[in-house]
């Protein structure tokens, strides 16, 4: 089977927002597109309603996944798009699409004065039970947004794109490669970001000891160069900008992705079938990072 690129889709904005960005990154990859629409029929007695029969149910959930691979097709001539429409609980459905999937693309809601976005109970748990990347695209997202402004200071899809942001929790080869080959598409720069816990050493940011502050952060941005050193190797066409800092690494990567085109992190998978399991780091991240975020899953 060919590997896709699927996109949860329900009519929403955000879910708009979804597809337009599985349809960028399908350029990009030379991938199609295929639109998962999951409904849920109404029990019997509802379905006897007549604003809410089998002919009124039949006609709302063709037309949206048809009227978005429309749309599609038109803005973004050469990506192949398909639809495919599911019963079932959303969450059921989009994590079996996604097992023949290259990505899986979801989308998320601004939280209006909040400055952040909103995972739904669906979002984060089809996160949390698939296997292959998983991209989070919030509501309004443009392509514009993910490129640098042109010289009059003008948003623009025709410039350079942002960087790619890693965020370094674990070095897993499986979220480092996942970045990389972002980057490399986009011909971007690839941040990558590792926050470290200075409360132990602050004792000695001052005073006779401060040159063990100083070592202790030299050991670990040598850590994090030794880390990357064959991935430099592997992408020589890649520029690397590697971010070593105390603090925390959810507020590095939110403060980092105001600039990136997509920000990357993991996810360890967790073999308890309950809950979602998605780690604070990340979870912080999804909600309040301005960028796509990739959420990448490793062992």
């Amino acid at each position: 089977m060919t590997r896709t690129i699927t996109v949860g889709l329900d009519g929403s904005a955000e879910s708009g927002a979804a597809a337009e960005w599985a349809a960028r990154e399908a350029k990009l990859r030379d991938l199609p597109v295929r639109l998962i629409h999951v409904w849920m029929p109404v029990p019997e007695p509802m379905a006897q309603a007549p604003l809410l029969g089998a002919e009124t149910q039949q006609h709302w959930t063709e037309r949206v996944p048809r009227e978005a691979a429309e749309g599609l097709r038109l803005r973004h001539p050469g990506v192949e798009v398909s639809t495919e429409q599911r019963t079932g609980t959303p969450t059921e459905a989009l994590a079996e699409a996604a097992r023949d999937a290259e990505l899986l693309v979801l989308g998320s809601r601004a939280l209006s004065g909040l400055g952040g976005f909103l995972v739904g109970s669906v979002g984060q748990a089809v996160i949390a039970r698939t296997q292959v990347p998983v991209v989070l695209v919030r509501a309004g997202e443009q392509a514009a947004d993910e490129h640098v402004m042109d010289p009059a200071g003008i948003p623009s899809a025709a410039t350079a794109f942002r960087p790619v942001v890693l965020g370094l929790g674990s070095p897993d080869g499986a979220v480092i490669a996942f970045a990389f080959e972002e980057a490399k598409r986009r011909e971007a720069a690839l941040y990558a970001v590792q926050a470290w816990d200075s409360w132990p050493y602050a004792v000695y940011t001052v005073g006779p000891g401060f040159e063990h502050h100083e070592e202790f952060s030299r050991r670990r941005a040598d850590a994090l160069a030794e880390t990357l050193r064959p991935w430099r190797q592997k992408y020589p066409d890649v520029e690397v900008v590697e971010v070593s800092r105390p603090g925390s690494a959810a507020a590095l990567l939110i403060d980092a992705s105001r600039d990136a085109s997509l920000v990357v992190v993991g996810r360890r998978v967790r073999r308890n079938p309950f809950g979602t399991h998605i780690g604070a780091v990340t979870h912080a991240v999804l909600h309040h990072s301005t960028a796509p975020v990739a959420v990448v899953a490793h062992d």
